[in-house]
């Protein structure tokens, strides 16, 4: 395969912009499925689990191939709400290129704002497809500034839709001016997409439009200035050239246009991720590090290099388990064998996959820039890295948002005890937002999410593919301890000295517990450091920070995890031929939690940026429910009709929102809750909810 001619794409948007949509439309364009899956009747071919069927939404990201044009595009459809905020993050991860799609009514909402600092943070290129043209109140300039001002992107349209009798039929190409008729579309999807004159109502519009795209693109192609400033006409492979360097460079956003549902713009997206998303070969080298010795390696995107592959996604059915890769580097086989750095254990790929939503066909060889699916690993989680044998590198990991919610889970009967604990574990390596604890005096579990909807999720998933019948307690919060910011370091230092089976075990540890600032995303984090006078010896340090981390999981207060902590190792002793890493492990943990126990250690509950579109007539009673469960409203804007109400409240405030907002608004308002970190509870509010402080 020629690695210019493939394209790593996702569809990412807000819950009900037409991502989905948008996915079938392709499929069927480009011929890959014969009939165009419907979200609504549960027959979307990207949404194959039952319970995204029969919710109408996507739950869990699906991967597929398809040709256009002599290339073959890697698609990645996923899902919009954000309690699955993780299947975006850990699919832009692996992704060269994406397309944002955008409400043409409603604009840039929530989940579309944190979608697109994922790709700002990444690095990704990105095409915006502004879908629902046909809708009533659709506004293409608006959902354009919107693109511009919410998300601070650089966005230029590279289509105006046209429209015949109040109907969106069509839509001008402003890089050539031309007009396409879609209006036969809209009846027969497998009708010709037309070339049509371009109608004298939007004539002006499109010049105007189109000599500021060619404007903003000579600001980026020295050729393309100097025919500009000479007042000649710039010629289409010119234009394209140039916007695509922009776009590669995130110095452009390229803006389309449609309505996915009428068939109009799938295949102007197409065109579009061909000419101006990345290949494999427009990505620089991937970076990682030598698990030996922490050197920095590169792999370029060549078949001949070592393999190097990320495991992005797990996901366990009753086949096993499988796992989707990425691969960056080199080339695998079915039968291969791969390492595993942090397992530290050689696994042999049994299968080879293409995947097409839920249907695997069986591959011979992948190469570098692919993503594919395997069978076969079992010590392989996701973020590992899959390397050659005589080759290791390992590339950055993914992190995970902390858990907000959490629920008492318990089998009805003692017989499902065990069908529960394996289903929880599966679920568990599946997910890695979803934390399950086991509580083996009680005989329950404390299931933590992202949200109602993820618990709920989870909780199906348990009756369905594991059949085990649970009773559940009322969703609450997942509170987290932090060291208080400004708090006197405290100090903690243990010994482990003894003697098993006639060996000697030593380990001697001292380190400092403070304050740790959140992270540039905000979250609250453990860091470990390690001072120049430490003695521990450098193999067992490692295993010392995992234990250390592990031992955070349960706070010196209420047992609520240790966040916002800086766990500093002062001082220790070494002693030659009686160290052990079991020692040094437990030294370090003893001395933890004497640090801890003198810590002064705050309770910090989940805050969520809160976003309700509401019609203007509900707006203050909305309003005045809000300023009652102490949210902070920091603006209300005028989309239309609506109202959006954007805003900061703590969670705890907001279970069961959703049936309050209904009733507020006879079922009318749309709200969206996103994580936004933690804040401090204060001692009179904790004895309010019934925490006793320790």
């Amino acid at each position: 395969m020629d690695l210019r001619r493939l394209r790593n794409f996702g569809i990412v948007a807000h819950i009900d912009a037409g991502k989905t949509t948008l996915s079938e439309q392709l499929l069927f364009v480009s011929g890959v499925e014969h009939r165009i899956g419907e979200v609504d009747s549960g027959t979307a071919t990207m949404d194959w689990m039952a319970q995204e069927r029969e919710r109408g939404i996507t739950i869990t990201a699906a991967a597929t191939r398809l040709p256009w044009r002599g290339h073959e595009l890697d698609l990645i459809d996923t899902p919009g709400h954000v309690d699955f905020g993780v299947e975006v993050e850990r699919s832009l991860r692996v992704l060269d290129g994406a397309v944002l799609v955008v409400d043409a009514v409603a604009g840039v909402q929530a989940q579309s704002e944190a979608v697109w600092r994922a790709l700002e943070r990444r690095r990704v290129p990105a095409l915006v497809f502004v879908n629902k043209c046909d809708r009533p109140g659709a506004d293409f300039l608006a959902a354009l500034a919107s693109v511009q001002t919410r998300l601070g992107a650089p966005a230029r349209p590279i289509a105006y839709p046209i429209y015949s009798d109040g109907h969106c039929s069509g839509y001008v190409d402003l890089l050539t001016l031309e007009a396409w008729d879609a209006s036969a579309l809209v009846h027969d999807p497998h009708a010709e997409l037309l070339r049509a004159p371009l109608p004298e109502r939007v004539a002006d519009e499109a010049r105007v439009l189109h000599s500021e795209l060619v404007d903003a693109l000579a600001d980026h192609d020295d050729a393309l200035l100097r025919l500009v400033l000479a007042g000649e006409r710039a010629p289409i492979e010119l234009l394209q050239r140039a916007l695509r360097r922009a776009t590669l460079a995130r110095a452009l956003v390229p803006v389309l246009c449609g309505a996915a549902l009428r068939h109009i713009g799938p295949r102007a997206v197409l065109d579009a991720i061909v000419d101006y998303l990345p290949s494999p070969l427009d990505a620089p080298p991937v970076q990682g590090r030598n698990p030996a010795d922490g050197a920095l390696l590169e792999r370029p995107a060549e078949p001949a290099a070592p393999l190097c592959a990320l495991v992005f996604k797990t996901q366990v059915d009753d086949h096993g388990e499988l796992h989707f890769l990425r691969l960056y580097s080199g080339s695998l086989r079915a039968g291969d064998v791969v390492f595993n750095p942090r397992a530290r254990q050689r696994e042999r790929v049994a299968r080879l996959l293409r995947m097409h939503a839920e249907a695997r066909h069986p591959l011979e060889l992948a190469i570098a820039g692919e993503i594919v699916a395997v069978q076969g690993l079992h010590a392989a989680l996701t973020g590992d890295t899959l390397c050659a044998l005589d080759a290791p590198i390992v590339l950055e990991g993914l992190t995970y948002p902390e858990p907000v919610i959490a629920m008492v889970l318990e089998p009805r009967s003692t017989s499902e005890r065990d069908k529960l604990r394996v289903g929880l574990l599966r679920l568990t390596r599946e997910d890695p937002t979803l934390r399950a604890e086991e509580d083996p005096a009680a005989g329950q579990w404390t299931v933590s999410g992202m949200g109602e909807l993820h618990l709920e999720v989870a909780l199906e998933r348990l009756r369905r593919e594991f059949r085990v019948d649970v009773a559940m307690g009322a969703p609450r919060v997942a509170y987290r301890e932090a060291v208080r910011r400004g708090a006197a370091p405290t100090r903690g230092a243990q010994t482990v000295e003894r003697t098993v089976g006639g060996d000697s075990q030593f380990g001697s540890a001292v380190l400092e517990l403070s304050h740790e600032p959140p992270s540039a995303d905000g979250a609250a984090v453990v860091r470990v450091g390690w001072s120049s006078e430490c003695l521990i010896p450098p193999a067992y340090r490692q295993a010392i920070e995992d234990a250390l981390r592990s031992a955070c999981e349960v706070g010196p207060r209420l047992g609520f995890p240790l966040v916002g902590a800086h766990i500093e190792m002062v001082g220790g002793e070494s002693r030659p031929g009686s160290d052990t890493e079991l020692a040094f492990v437990q030294a370090a943990i003893a001395a933890l939690r004497e640090a801890a126990g003198s810590a002064d250690v705050e309770i910090l509950e989940p805050v969520v940026a809160l976003e309700v579109t509401v019609p203007a007539e509900f707006s203050s009673g909305v309003i005045a429910d809000l300023h009652a469960r102490r949210a902070e409203i920091e603006s209300v804007e005028s989309v239309g009709p609506q109202r959006r109400v954007l805003g900061l409240a703590p969670l705890h405030k907001l279970m069961g929102y959703s049936t309050v907002v209904r009733s507020l608004t006879q079922g009318r308002a749309d709200f969206t809750l996103r994580p936004r970190g933690h804040r401090p509870v204060s001692d009179a509010e904790l004895k309010l909810r019934g925490l006793v402080w320790s």
